[in-house]
This record gives structure tokens, C-alpha cells and sequence, in this order.
């Protein structure tokens, strides 16, 4: 169980689902209530949408008045709450220490997915990418990713459920495997939201050993390698943490973790208009796919004021999976969502904390007048 500080302004109980369900039904043990009480709790939160405790219920009493005392449900604030026209919701929200993260549910006839963060900022340093423009402040618990999770589920009408799962906002969910994989085991299990490990896609900026671990963990997640660039000079400039790595060693790892766990791995490339998309880069990243069964997820450049990156025109994106194809690659363009909100990956946040950036300023300025 992780235990965070308790800030003197904003009381922090820890969230009830930093414990597993072994660890649940120890914490009912430890208290005088049977073990089997634990699922009836799990149950509820997981499956019931409740957002109280008081509402358990065939709990007893005493039982919701212990883990009220001592946990808490929802104990982020929700900061900011958007909705596009085409369904969209986008929720940002405030954790304990006064970070923001970002969570997202998609809406699609058939589907219902959601895209959560695993940390506070980025330390990878994607040029293209508003998540990394502050840096890396923090890891996220596996409580805090959880919460973003159920929070979005309580979004949803009666009869709809989360279908699909990516683990693509805020941060490098590899580099905090140990706070991801407990919450996705929860999320997959019986008494969790019962999500199948084919309907969760892990999207990361290739780190080779972390991927390994990913494959050794026993689950048949889906793996999206985010590759945007077909050689190692273009991916440095545009994915600076490739200087260290190199693609043909993140290449090496997903034919590993395809081989580990017989999943198809995806490879995420943003096409940036003038950078990475011309016909040529569309042939170099063919050449180097051809011999490996996966498929290419264009993703266009979804704009950010604060870069300079712009998508290319349709015709252009058209051109580049045409070629893909004509090598025997199989190519979809990601579809854009949320275009009338805040829809880039850490824009949100971003804004936030600029806005409150200003505000200290203008505080220093008045006092010092």
C-alpha cells in the first residue's frame, strides 16, 4: 500500500484501491470483519459506480464507517471537465500535492475507450508532445491511475461500460511499471472491471528492457511502440531519448515481446508536416517493418500553440499510407477526437499551469509594489 503526505490544507485519506484484493480482505481480517467482505467492497466500487461509501449497501454499518475513517473514494479534484460535440470528455484533475493529470473517454458507436496518465509530466522530451514540455514532476500510484479510471466510468449512462483501454496520456507509463501493472491486474481481474488484457494497449517511446519486463508479466496487453521517425538521426531530433537507445534496439524488444507473447505490437508514428512525412521516410519505415508482422498507427499532428509542428494535408497522409501498403504494411490513420476541446496529450495541464504561473507572477509583482 503506497501512503502519501498529508497536506495541511487538503486532508489526504489514501484511496481504498491502493490495496489489492488480497490486501483488502487483510485490512477486513485486521478489523474484526470477514474476509469475503472485501469482494462485496470491490464490487461496489468497481462494479456499481458508487462514489460514497454510505452507499455499500449490504455492508454493515460499522464496516463503511471504518473504511470511511480511514480511505477515501475520490480524493483528486476535479479541476476541469470538458465535453466535445462528438462525445468526448476530457477530465483534468488536481492530486494531493497540486499536480494535474488528464484522463479521457472516446465515444464510438460500438465502443467506449478511455486514455489514462501514468505520471505528472514527462521525461522523455518528445519535441512534438505537450506532455513533457514541464518536465517529469512525479510517478503516479497505482491508486492515482485507478482513480482516473473510475472516475471516467462514472461518466458513462446506465448500460454503457468501458470497453477499451490505452495507457497513452501523460508520461512513460514503462517507466512506472511498478505503480501500472498492479492497477491493470485489478482492472483485469474478476471483482476489477473485468477488462481483457486484449483490450488494453500500453503506448510507450521504446524502452527496451522495460518492454522485456512488460512481456514477462504474464498478460497479453497490446504494445504501441511509438516510433515516428524510420532512422535513428530524425528519431533523435524528434524523440531525444532515442540518442541513448536506438531503434534497432526498440525494434529487437517488440520482436521479443511479439515472440513472448504472440501480440501484434503497433507502431505509432505522428506525421509532422515538412519533418517526417515525405514518401521517402514512408519507404525507410517500410523497409525496416517488411520482415516483422505489425501494423502502423498514423497519428497527425494534433496542434499545440505553444510548438510549431502542424499536421500534413490529407492528400499527404493519403500518400503515406499508400506507400506503407504497396510494402505489404498494414496502415490506419488514428481518427481525431475532441478537436473543439483541449484535445492534445497534456494541453490541458499545460494551460493550467501556465494560468497558474501567471497568477504567482502577478502576486509577486503586487506585493512587491
Amino acid at each position: 500500500m503506497s501512503i502519501l503526505p498529508v497536506i495541511a490544507d487538503r486532508p489526504f485519506k489514501t484511496r481504498l484501491y491502493e490495496l489489492d484484493a488480497a490486501g483488502l480482505a487483510d485490512w477486513c481480517v485486521a478489523h474484526g470483519f470477514p474476509a469475503y467482505r472485501a469482494g462485496q467492497i470491490r464490487r461496489w466500487i468497481f462494479g456499481r459506480r458508487v462514489s460514497d461509501f454510505a452507499e455499500m449497501h449490504d455492508v454493515p454499518a460499522t464496516l463503511r464507517a471504518a473504511l470511511a475513517d480511514e480511505f477515501s473514494l475520490f480524493p483528486a479534484r476535479q479541476a476541469q471537465h470538458q465535453v466535445s460535440r462528438d462525445g468526448t470528455e476530457k477530465l483534468l484533475l488536481e492530486l494531493h500535492d497540486g499536480q494535474f493529470i488528464e484522463c479521457v473517454l472516446m465515444r464510438e458507436p460500438d465502443r467506449r475507450t478511455i486514455c489514462i496518465s501514468t505520471q505528472v509530466g514527462c521525461a522523455m522530451g518528445c519535441v512534438f508532445c505537450a506532455s513533457g514540455l514541464l518536465g517529469l514532476k512525479r510517478s503516479l500510484t497505482t491508486g492515482e491511475i485507478l482513480e482516473q479510471v473510475l472516475r471516467l466510468d462514472r461518466l458513462l449512462k446506465k448500460g454503457e461500460q468501458i470497453t477499451n483501454l490505452v495507457v497513452m496520456g501523460i508520461g512513460e507509463p514503462l517507466a512506472n511499471l511498478k505503480s501500472l501493472i498492479p492497477a491493470l491486474d485489478t482492472l483485469n481481474e474478476k471483482g476489477g472491471l473485468g477488462l481483457g488484457a486484449r483490450r488494453i494497449t500500453i503506448s510507450t517511446v521504446g524502452l527496451p528492457e522495460k518492454i522485456r519486463e512488460l512481456a514477462r508479466s504474464g498478460k497479453q496487453y497490446n504494445l504501441a511502440v511509438s516510433l515516428h521517425a524510420p532512422d535513428n538521426e530524425l528519431r533523435t531530433r524528434l524523440v531525444p531519448v532515442n540518442d541513448k537507445i536506438g531503434i534497432d534496439a526498440v525494434l529487437q524488444a517488440a520482436d521479443d515481446y511479439f515472440e513472448i507473447t504472440g501480440r501484434r505490437v503497433t507502431y505509432e508514428y505522428v506525421l509532422l508536416s515538412g519533418v517526417n512525412d515525405d514518401p521517402l521516410h514512408a519507404r525507410q519505415l517500410a523497409k525496416r517493418l517488411q520482415s516483422r508482422i505489425a501494423h502502423v498507427n498514423l497519428i497527425p499532428m494534433n496542434g499545440v500553440t505553444e510548438l510549431e509542428f502542424v499536421a500534413p494535408t490529407a492528400p499527404r497522409t493519403g500518400e503515406f499510407v499508400q506507400v506503407l501498403e504497396s510494402f505489404g504494411i498494414p496502415a490506419t490513420v488514428r481518427k481525431r477526437k475532441g478537436a473543439d476541446i483541449d484535445a492534445a496529450c497534456g494541453q490541458l495541464r499545460l494551460a493550467r499551469e501556465k494560468l497558474a504561473e501567471q497568477g504567482n507572477q502577478a502576486s509577486t509583482c503586487s506585493s512587491s509594489d
